[in-house]
């Protein structure tokens, strides 16, 4: 069986049919001791089938016959196996009587899949000694099996490569309309606040004042004409394809990656739900099926997708270990990263004023439905499809990073304006009235205008994000008094970003679990730090000099062992695991 091992070596990773056809019908005529054949590609629908490779026959390769005619026609009417003790018994041949295979065998062999004909193998005796017997059918059955796999093989990497190249070809269009109007889109709202700028030098009666309100207006309509323009396109998370069969694609990797059986039930007429519809709901699957894979352990997994009247549905259950909703939300403002998700899928429903039911059973499986009413019933939210977030930080590479991870990973967010100081962060809010602001704490906590106080004045509802990596905990207390709702750093993944823009725009208050812990250590080390006594004081001082218990006795005028009571006390009060991380903390803030 060396041959067939090295037809399964073969059969790896080749995807050319032309090529894998002619080695398994080198293999399969080189086992049977012959030195002819062909494999044919049937169509029975057409009533006709292709010669697709010919070895030593002569049988016009590449051209195409009625299955009335050769052994191919005679293997498809038969449905099985044929052998003929001479080819001249066939019937309406291809070959000439002169020809030496005219008095051989010949073998005909069904390539099934599916259960249908979708070719044959055919092949000749060497000579006219040469007769078929039983076994040489088996054999040749084998090879039959793996030209089905080959034909399988190469029809679905047909289709994806086609899929990736209208997928490529969509993103890249998509990519860069998005790219011109977040330009745009940002130069014009730079240009608006100018305007503003310029307005309020004005006297109220000056002749200029009419030119710059022709010009604001402008400004707007253009602006409002690339958002538009933007929205018009399909989200890249659906990657040009109609929402169903993103969602077929989805349960596809579910199987790959599990065990499990998927099932897609569609029921209702499929129809345009509008791209912002069809991006939130395939999100939400998207969050449910990875949490199935990541959790789960699920034998079964179905979606369900419903178009009823005014509105459209997904569905999706698992028979898997379900959880404890109560034990994984019970802490909203401490969850680990994957747990943001749950969050996640919520807030992606509320944000088109739908609704998101959740339903986990210990040891029984997770039901989650999401609902999400029709574009044409909201007509109010028709000027505001997306979540608009407007990023305040001084550090132009970050902001750029920023500004690249959203409009990559979630289409649903539309960065409005990058600005670098809180006063023009107040500008932006008057002029975009945007869902989230992302700032960075140092700006936060620098923040002398009370811009960030104001704009909780004139939006208390607005949810604003902090970006930071070791904040101090007078930091972390300006930015509660501003009401920060989430934290991210720069180690966040771009799933874990985006999942904390979209919760906090909901009035959910998350951050990673790596961040609480810190922020949770740094508060215990500040509240103990405010019962230092003096002489822990001085002792830590000491300490931070670099000196030694004996000469930190000897310049105190106390024992070693009393110093080094005091060193346990300051470990213990400021929470410090060594004398590196006690003199990190200051104990004066």
């Amino acid at each position: 069986m060396s041959t067939v091992s090295t037809l399964a070596r073969d059969l790896a990773g080749r995807f050319e049919l032309g090529p894998l056809l002619e080695r398994i019908l080198g293999h399969a005529t080189s086992l049977l001791g012959c030195e002819s054949g062909s494999i044919s590609l049937v169509d029975e629908a057409r009533g006709t089938y292709t010669k697709k490779v010919d070895f030593g026959v002569g049988c016009q390769e590449g051209e195409t016959f009625s299955l009335t005619e050769g052994v191919t026609g005679r293997v498809v009417r038969a449905r099985q196996t044929v052998m003929f003790a001479t080819y001249s018994t066939v019937g309406s041949s291809h070959i000439s009587t002169d020809d030496p295979r005219w008095d051989c065998a010949v073998i005909g062999v069904p390539i099934f899949w599916e259960q249908k004909i979708v070719g044959t193998c055919v092949i000749f005796a060497a000579d006219r000694a040469r007769v078929f017997t039983d076994e040489d059918a088996k054999l040749a059955e084998v090879f039959a099996n793996h030209a089905a796999i080959a034909l399988a093989n190469a029809e679905l990497h047909a289709k994806a490569s086609e899929r990736e190249r209208e997928s490529a070809i969509a993103a890249e269009r998509e990519r860069a309309v998005r790219e011109v109007h977040e330009t745009i889109g940002r130069s014009l709202g730079e240009l608006l606040q100018r305007l503003d700028d310029v307005s309020s030098c004005l006297e109220v009666d000056s002749p200029a004042t009419p030119h710059i309100h022709a010009v604001r207006t402008l400004a707007h309509d253009t602006l409002a004409e690339t958002r538009r323009t933007a929205q018009g396109l399909g989200p890249a998370s659906l990657e040009g394809r109609s929402l169903q069969s993103a969602l077929q694609a989805e349960l596809g990797w579910v199987e790959s990656m599990t065990a499990a059986q998927t099932q897609l039930t569609v029921i209702g007429t499929e129809r345009d739900t509008g791209p912002e519809v069809a991006h939130q709901l395939f999100k939400i699957a998207q969050e449910a099926l990875s949490n199935v894979v990541s959790h789960a352990r699920a034998s079964s997994v179905r979606v369900g997708l419903v178009y009823s009247e005014g509105r459209t549905e997904v569905l999706i259950e698992d028979n898997g270990r379900g959880f404890d909703l109560a034990e994984a939300h019970g802490d909203h403002s401490s969850l680990p990263s994957g747990c943001l998700g749950l969050h996640g899928m919520t807030s992606r429903a509320l944000h088109l004023s739908g609704e998101l039911t959740l339903e986990p059973i210990v040891g029984w499986g997770t039901k989650v439905h999401a609902v999400i009413p029709d574009r044409s019933t909201l007509p109010d939210r028709l000027d505001r499809p997306q979540w608009k977030i407007v990023i305040a930080n001084d550090q132009t590479l970050i902001n750029a990073g920023l500004v690249r991870v959203i409009n990559t990973n979630e289409p649903a967010i539309q960065v409005a304006a990058v600005v670098n100081s809180t006063p023009q962060l107040l500008d932006a809010y008057e002029l975009f009235r945007p869902d989230v602001l992302l700032v960075d704490l140092e700006l936060v906590h620098s923040d002398k205008t009370g811009s960030l106080a104001a704009i909780r004045a004139l939006a208390p509802e607005i949810a604003i994000v902090v970006l930071t990596d070791n904040p101090t905990v007078e930091q972390i207390r300006a930015a509660k008094a501003a009401g920060a709702r989430g934290y991210i750093n720069s180690k966040s993944s771009a799933d874990t970003i985006i999942r904390i823009l979209v919760a906090a725009s909901q009035g959910q208050t998350l951050m990673e679990s790596d961040m609480f812990d810190h922020l949770t250590e740094t508060f215990e080390s500040d509240v103990n730090a405010e019962h230092l006594t003096a002489r822990e004081l001085e002792v830590r001082e000491m300490v931070a000099l670099g000196m030694a218990d004996k000469q930190i006795a000897t310049s105190l005028g106390i024992s070693a062992k009393t110093v080094e009571k005091h060193v346990g006390s300051l470990l213990r009060k400021t929470g410090s695991r060594n004398r590196t991380m006690l003199v990190s903390i200051d104990p004066t803030r």
